[in-house]
């Protein structure tokens, strides 16, 4: 084996100490963006099996996200990063099928799972396990999705480890009720837990870049409340109103200077009891997210309501002349989104156009939201007061998308709890919104 080359007192930052040392099998990571915590895990979690490997001994180590898809793009690379840090990459090999990183010498491994996938994760016999660490732990369901799987690694510990030890890392939601919140302020009174709390001011290495620090100040002076929560970790807690108008950003007229490069659709659905609306976004060259045109059709009041045929061709005609507007002529049609609850339009549409609609993956509403928050919060969102005019019935207005945001509220008696909600009424435009951020939430530079 290689002799590592890190030198830890450059690498992980003195507040993170405590945790460099604990000696607690239980250990809470809380704080805020660029806090560099994950980073911290990751290395720890090698320089835990470091003291294995020395010896010849196998030792495994778990990893966990709540949903499976993120751990290529997130905890894996993490990981491997780690191992370069520490000279040790060329010892290991990766594979994504399963999701593993092994030592060629002694078997030693790093394991990766998707809670989504438990009874696989629960009927892997792994052994010689000593050390588990849920990633993004604020998107579990709640402390029993812990305890479901924390036995089964228990059972499995090494036998040279005087136990398991266990990591979690996330951002503290917004809502103070939220059910991790709440755990992890009882956990710190445990004795066998550390919890500890970091953000971005903490860093004296240097890590948060110039320009780090630019987008920061940018997101203070936008949105305070947003950014103590963001990156100072705080659960700020949520007003009655959902968003803060001052950041949609009109627009008299597109800009000259920077180009639609890219145009998004994202549709929440009626029918015959409420309305149908279809908003077109697009990104531009510098990163400007604009709400070019919308479709919204309301049944109340009508007699003869639209049927899934007729709503099919409106959409299509509203995506035929929007797209082909003169200013973004010639900008790609990446991504359709429509409400996953919708199957009578999605198959009618792809049945008369030939064209698939990809249905939203849902979240609790209060995460869904918070994608909204940070696009609005960047200061980037910007909506055309006039639309460019299609002619077309149903459409070339932003009143509608205006005056939904405007009232779009929590319901009261449910902001101090777990699971907070919005008023289910007149919001169409506000889902539809919201379906486009977490779809293309990559695309756009937002939190995934």
């Amino acid at each position: 084996m290689s002799k590592p080359t890190i030198d830890i007192q450059k690498n992980v930052n003195p507040h993170f100490k405590p945790v460099w040392k604990t000696r607690k099998p239980y250990n809470v990571l809380r704080g805020g963006r660029n806090s560099f915590k994950s980073s911290v895990v990751a290395l720890l979690l090698v320089y835990l099996m470091l003291s294995y490997l020395k010896r010849g001994e196998k030792a495994n180590i778990v990893v966990i996200r709540k949903v499976g898809n993120t751990i290529r793009d997130s905890v894996f690379n993490k990981i491997q990063w780690a191992l370069g840090k520490f000279g040790m990459l060329g010892e290991f090999n990766p594979t994504v099928s399963p999701f593993k990183i092994t030592h060629r010498a002694t078997g030693s491994t790093f394991y990766f799972y998707g809670q989504d996938d438990f009874q696989k994760l629960k009927s892997n016999d792994l052994n010689d396990i000593i050390a588990v660490w849920y990633e993004e732990a604020a998107e579990f369901n709640s402390e029993e999705e812990f305890d479901q799987t924390n036995v089964t690694f228990m059972r499995q510990k090494h036998f040279l480890a005087k136990f398991v030890y266990f990591f979690w890392s996330y951002n503290p939601p917004r809502n103070p009720y939220h059910w991790i919140n709440e755990w992890s302020d009882k956990m710190a009174m445990e004795e066998d837990y550390l919890v500890h709390d970091s953000s971005y001011l903490n860093d004296e290495l240097g890590f948060v870049t110039d320009q780090m620090l630019k987008d920061i100040e940018r997101i203070k002076n936008n949105d305070n409340d947003y950014y103590r929560y963001i990156y100072l970790g705080e659960p700020v807690g949520l007003g009655t109103n959902v968003y803060n108008m001052n950041l949609f950003n009109k627009l008299e007229k597109l800009p000259d200077d920077d180009k639609v490069i890219a145009l998004y659709y994202a549709m929440d659905t009626g029918h015959s009891v409420s309305a149908t609306s279809c908003g077109c976004y697009g990104l531009t060259a510098k990163g400007k997210v604009i709400r070019l045109n919308g479709y919204y059709y309301s049944p109340a009041g009508q007699v003869n309501k639209k049927a899934p045929s007729e709503l099919s061709k409106d959409i299509y005609q509203f995506i035929k002349a929007t797209s082909t507007q003169a200013p973004y002529k010639g900008a790609r049609i990446r991504k359709r989104t429509i409400d996953s609850a919708e199957g009578a339009l999605r198959n009618q549409y792809y049945k008369d156009h030939g064209q698939h609609w990809l249905p939203i993956n849902k979240l609790k509403k209060v995460d869904m939201v918070d994608y909204v928050h940070d696009l609005l919060a960047q200061g980037r969102f910007y909506y055309l007061l006039n639309p460019l005019p299609t002619g077309l019935p149903n459409c070339d207005s932003s009143d509608i998308f205006i005056e939904e945001h405007k009232k779009y509220q929590w319901i009261e008696k449910t902001r101090n709890t777990d699971n907070p909600q919005v008023v289910k009424e007149d919001d169409h435009t506000c889902d539809d919104f919201q379906y486009f951020c977490v779809s293309n939430a990559r695309d756009l530079r937002l939190k995934v």
